[in-house]
């Protein structure tokens, strides 16, 4: 009898947890199971080591018309000033990182997993990094987003730039621009040059922007 009940009650206890573990969000033993694909943000307010006259034009706060067809948001919402005064978290942990204490120039790009356009120019912004180093920052912001869709975008992606933590939508309220994904280009004097906010970019766009506006050349 007491084998019998032991046999029926097994599968009960088994089948609670297994329904109530996917709804349950991860702790943070699950989070050190998985090391953050970010890199740390503490370079972002380090001096870099390529930037030169030569490679830092002077600033243009509005900069020449773009090319037929591309959209652009309402002029002045923050080109020509500085970074909103805004600190967010590390992806990796540690102390919050202030945006106007970033070294420029730099191009930050607001993100989240659950957006197919923000999804389909990352690797894009990993190769700037990689092509820019020492000469630019290229760090992320993502934004009202599940931090296990963010650590699983970056895995799948490869992205390993340093990535800060906007629980809300901070940054674009700030800029006045109620768009995701959203590029903002800050110059070697901590000051916004421009913001895109067109959809998706590719590398020759990139490319183009970032020569454009903070004077620096991407290598091909």
């Amino acid at each position: 009898m007491n084998r019998r009940l032991v046999a029926l009650l097994v599968p009960v206890l088994l089948a609670g947890c297994t329904a109530t573990e996917p709804d349950q969000p991860a702790g943070p033993s699950a989070r050190a199971e998985r090391p953050s694909p970010f890199a740390d943000c503490a370079a972002l307010t380090a001096p870099l080591g390529g930037a030169s006259s030569a490679s830092v034009g002077p600033a243009e706060p509005t900069g020449p018309a773009e090319p037929t067809g591309t959209a652009r948001p309402a002029a002045g919402a923050g080109v020509g000033e500085p970074l909103p005064d805004l600190s967010f978290p590390c992806f990796t942990g540690g102390a919050p990182t202030a945006l106007r204490e970033v070294t420029g120039p730099a191009v930050i790009n607001v993100w989240a997993s659950w957006c197919p356009p923000c999804r389909a120019e990352l690797p894009a912004f990993q190769r700037l990094s990689e092509r820019t180093a020492g000469r630019l920052h290229v760090l992320g912001v993502n934004s009202r987003d599940r931090r296990a869709g963010a650590q699983s975008i970056g895995e799948d992606f490869g992205v390993r730039f340093p990535m800060l933590v906007d629980q809300g939508d901070a940054v674009q309220r700030e800029l006045r621009r109620n768009a995701i994904p959203l590029t903002v280009f800050v110059g070697a004097d901590g000051r916004v040059r421009h913001v895109d906010a067109s959809g998706a970019l590719d590398d020759t766009r990139l490319a183009e922007l970032v020569a454009r506006h903070l004077g620096v050349r991407v290598a091909a």
